[in-house]
């Protein structure tokens, strides 16, 4: 995961992203929430795609 051009964190799934975002303040957004963000730039897939 990237912020600006910072990388944070690795996600290996909708589930790891959306708790990652419920720590860093968004406590209330569960992964239905985190796939319909337009905050989130997904690359090469979606909120269903996730490549280890």
């Amino acid at each position: 995961m990237r912020i600006d051009d910072q990388v944070i964190d690795t996600a290996y799934s909708l589930h790891d992203l959306t708790v990652f975002l419920q720590n860093a303040g968004l406590a209330d957004w569960d992964e239905l929430d985190v796939a319909e963000s337009g905050l989130i730039e997904w690359h090469e897939g979606g909120p269903e795609v996730w490549e280890r």
